[in-house]
Parts: C-alpha cells; structure tokens; sequence
C-alpha cells in the first residue's frame, strides 16, 4: 500500500535548475550548451521533472545549435529552400511529465532558428517565458519626409543594412536580402497591409547619416510620414515553435515577441494549449513587427486545440489556421493499394497517414466525400508520394484530380477571449468537421477577412469540411474590404450544388460588427446557416450599407436562418 507521503513523493516534481549547467543570465553567454546538458538530466529522471530557469536575460547564439531536419507543412518548397534542415535553438525529443519554468525569463535568439521544437513529447507545459529575436528578419523603417521623386527613412535601431551599388541590402546574423514582401503600419490606426516593395523601385539609395536613408525614384511617390515600412525576404526555412507527433502541450503566460518564417506550427500533435499569450513586440524596443508570416498554424491535428485569452499583434500573415492537407490520388496499383502526392510546393515531405486513420475520398471539383476506408500500411515512396494500403478496396471511380483526407487527424477548436490586431490578412481560419467555437474574440481591422471558413483541392489542398462551427459574442472593428466580407464561408468547389453543401451547420449570433461598409457574411455552399441576433453599425463611407440584405450574401446555401439582426442600433 502506498502512503501519502510516498504518493507526494511521486508526484513533486524534481528541480533541474538551468544555472547549474554552466550558465549565468545576464551574462550574454552562450546558454545553448547548458539548456543541452539540463534536458540530458531532465531525461534521466522518471516521473514529472521541472525544468527551472531562474529570472534573467538568456543568449542562444547558431553556433552550437542543434541541426536536425524536419518536413514542416506550408512552409516552403524545394526551390525556395531544399535543405530542410533545422537550427534549433531548445529541443525537446521524447520529453515526458516536464515543466519549463522561464520565472519571466526573456530568450534571445541569435541568426535565424526555430527557437523550441518539441518531438515525441507527452505532457509537457512551458510557461512564464519571454522570447525575442536579437536582429529580427523583418525589418522596420520609418518614413520621415516625402521629397521631390524621394522620400527620407529613419532605420529602426534592431535593422541592418549596407547600400550595394546604389541599392539597400538588409544584413543580419548569418542572412541577407534585397528583395521580397513589404508592408505598410499606419500607428495612428494600428493597422497593416500589404504593398509593393518600395526599396525594389528605387533608382538609388543614399546615406544621409548612418541609420537615415533617402530613396530616390523616377515617379513621385504617395507615402505618408509616420507610417512604418516592414520588410521580409519571403523564405519560411525556420519557424517558430515547432510542436510535432506530440500530445498534452501546453503553453501559457509566454510572450513571443518576434518569430521567424511560420509561427508556432502544431502537427499530427494532439490536445494543443495556448493560453495567456502575448504575441506583441516588447513594448521597450520600439518595433512593430511580430511574426514573419502566421502566428498559431495548426496542421493535422486531432484531441482539442485551445487558443484563449491572449494578444496576436503585428504579424505578416494570419495569426490562427487550422487545417488537414489534402493528398491527390495519382495512381491505384492494385484494388486496395493508392498512391497519394503532396501537391501545393510548400507541403510535402512528413508521413501524411498512419496505420488505423480513417479516410475519406473527396471530389476535387465538388468537395464532397464519396466512399471512405482505413489505411492498414503507409510506405513512403518520396518526399512527395505515399503508397496507402487500404483495409478495404478503393471506389472504382476514382476522378483524375480527386483527393483524400486523413478524418482521423481532425481537432476540435476552440478560440476564446483573444485580441487579434495589425494584421494583414484574416484573422482566423479554419477547416475542421469537429466542433469549433470562436467566442469573444475582438478583431480589430483586419484588411481582409476576420473569419474565413474555406477548404480546397486544387490550390493550397487545406481539408476539410466543416460540420459544427459556432460564431458568438465576437467583436469585429472596421474589418474587411469590398473584395474580403468579415465572415467569409467559401468553399473553393466549382461544382455548385446547393443539394450537397460543402459545409454544414454555422451558428454566428449575438456579435457586434462595427463601422463596416462591406459584406459582414458571405457564404456558399452551406447547409443550416443561422445569422441571428447580430449588430451591425454601418460605416460612414460611400459604400455604406443601408439594409440588411446588402450585409449579407448567400450562393447555394439550404436550412438558412436569418433572424432579429438589428443594423445601424447602438449597443
């Protein structure tokens, strides 16, 4: 019989304190030795261990990194990056009953890396943790005058440049790059979007004073003093957090203050939680950058995933996706074996199927499921193609641009109580059959839409459907665009039929849509859509609206109900 004392035993976790592995914060020391050598101790110790880091200011420089390669999905393809091979910053391979302590710590990391990578690990929690990058690669500078065919830039302190031939060359530890993505931050209304790269149009590049820059072109160019140029190099060859073959992670009280390449990328991982984030810039650094492209992308995965309580600011992307990875079905070798190929350039390489998933057939032109079966053996032929035997033999009707998806690979989400702002795309996407809840978020000027429920199989092959989705007590500020609805529900099938919808059951109700002059729904191919009890408070634009059908547009959706919307009532 054991005694209470021997079950506390049992469940106190034992210290590991990273200072006793040759480290001092504060130092500006290499900390990545040391954090190697307490996960090695970590790993000697059965039963639930905590990993404690006491407060201070911790240094991981490329040098001594560990490098390991690893297929991540929707980052990028063979041409853009053939070495997928990962510089990570803190690893944690096989982890279990761990807790990482920061104390409020705050991580630099040096050169480009994927900070934490967590492969294999069960229940495993890291909280109380700031992480920044030293020199950002995305950099920032303020527009300070407009000239005749010029305008003047301050360059952010945490940017570095060299002017090569006339033309502005941004360098880092380790990287540079001339070209690629640019966007523009308006402070006076925290918002961002994309544009042309106004460095790529210069004619010249000249050095006023170190830090101060003017540009000179050939037209004269609209810019506004004030506003912040962001540039990026485009290439996702690190992401941020990568969280992969892993169940019961949790994150809470973490501020991630810049990430490099994809965000926090949860794959094939099970019961997901971010909580309490701050995915903002450290208000002391003056920067206005956070994230390289998305935030939270979470890539077939299943249990729940929990995003609740936390700030998303400043990202070059959406800062929540959640989807599965349609696989195109190229050949059927015998009756129940299937060859299936990656086919979007920034998705392939990891093993898309297990032995027992669940799977279903879907035609690409009209997204709709048609026969289903059990994978019984995955052999991968390539980077790009899986050979699947099936418990059962495939439909004899296989279409030549038909896909599958991996049902049992599906989570169910739930997105609550966060403040998404300074985005230039959506906020949310997701493509799940199982429940969904998106309730009491604030959207504040998204450019495109706040929530996009898509799904397609001939584009970015993002799966699946979604079966059991409720919208409630959201707030969306001045979101949207007259090409981009606040809530968009669109399916990417060509094949319209409103007797087999695409999707099905969408409850929005009870959510504030304030100053908006476009759609506040669009929705296609959507069986059991109600929109009820919403407010919307019209813009003051030429395009406002002046009824409610002009805030709400339907194409072959069946069981809608549309009721006790109110439109211009303050609440």
């Amino acid at each position: 019989m054991i005694t209470s004392a021997e079950n506390n035993a049992l469940t106190t976790p034992a210290v590991i304190r990273l200072t006793d592995f040759g480290v001092l914060p504060d130092s500006g020391l290499d900390a990545q030795p040391a954090m190697v050598r307490a996960i090695q101790a970590v790993a000697e110790i059965p039963g639930p261990v905590l990993l404690d880091c006491p407060k201070g200011c911790y240094h991981f420089y490329p040098d001594e990194a560990i490098r390991k390669p690893y297929f991540i999905s929707n980052t990028a393809s063979e041409e853009e990056n053939r070495d997928v091979t990962k510089t990570i910053g803190i690893l944690l391979k096989g982890q279990y009953n761990l807790t990482l302590e920061g104390n409020g710590s705050l991580f630099i990391f040096h050169g480009k890396q994927t900070m934490l990578l967590l492969d294999g690990c069960k229940n495993v929690e890291i909280r109380n943790l700031h992480t920044d990058y030293a020199w950002p690669t995305v950099t920032e500078m303020t527009i300070t005058e407009s000239g005749d065919h010029s305008f003047d830039v301050q360059v952010h302190p945490d940017s570095r440049y060299e002017i090569r031939e006339d033309k502005l060359v941004w360098i880092g530890e380790g990287w540079s790059f001339s070209e690629g993505p640019m966007q523009t931050y308006d402070p006076q209304r925290n918002t961002t979007w994309r544009m042309d790269n106004w460095l790529e149009q210069a004619d010249t590049v000249e050095e006023l004073e170190p830090m101060k820059l003017r540009l000179h072109y050939n037209f004269q160019p609209e810019v506004i003093p004030g506003h912040v140029l962001q540039s990026r190099d485009g290439i996702r060859d690190q992401v941020g957090v990568f969280i992969t073959e892993s169940s019961n992670i949790t994150l809470s009280d973490i501020g991630l203050h810049f990430l490099h390449g994809l965000g926090i990328v949860g794959q094939f991982s099970e019961n997901l939680s971010f909580r309490r984030m701050d995915l903002s810039p450290r208000p002391e650094t003056g920067r206005t950058v956070t994230g390289f492209a998305d935030f939270i992308h979470m890539s077939s995965c299943r249990g729940k995933v929990i995003i609740a309580d936390s700030n998303f600011s400043g990202s070059h992307d959406d800062p929540v996706n959640v989807h599965g990875t349609y696989l195109r079905i190229v050949e059927q070798p015998s009756a129940n074996v299937v060859k299936v190929r990656f086919m979007h350039h920034q998705t392939y390489g990891f093993m898309a199927f297990y032995p027992g998933d669940e799977i279903e057939f879907v035609r690409s032109g009209s997204l709709t499921t048609y026969a289903a079966n059990e994978v019984v053996e995955v052999k991968r032929l390539n980077p790009r193609e899986l050979l699947l035997t099936l418990a059962h033999p495939a439909p004899d009707d296989i279409g030549s641009h038909d896909v599958i998806e991996n049902v049992t690979w599906t989570p169910e989400v739930e997105v609550t109580n966060n403040h998404f702002a300074r985005v230039p795309t959506r906020g949310i996407l997701v493509t799940t059959r199982r429940k969904v809840e998106i309730k009491g978020n604030i959207f504040e000027r998204m450019h495109m839409n706040a929530i996009l429920i898509a799904v397609d199989a001939e584009s970015w092959y993002e799966s699946g459907k979604v079966e059991d989705v409720i919208i409630r007590g959201n707030h969306f500020l001045e979101c949207g665009s007259q090409k981009h609805p606040v809530i968009f529900i669109s399916p990417e099938n060509v094949e319209i039929d409103k007797r087999a919808p695409v999707h099905q059951r969408i409850v929005i109700t009870n959510n504030k849509f304030e100053s908006i002059d476009v759609l506040a729904l669009s929705a296609k191919s959507t069986c059991g859509l109600v929109f009820k009890c919403n407010g919307i408070l019209a813009g003051s634009g030429e395009a406002s609206l002046s009824n409610l059908d002009d805030a709400i547009e339907l194409n072959a959706c069946s069981e809608v109900e549309i009721a006790d919307n109110l439109l211009n009532d303050r609440w």
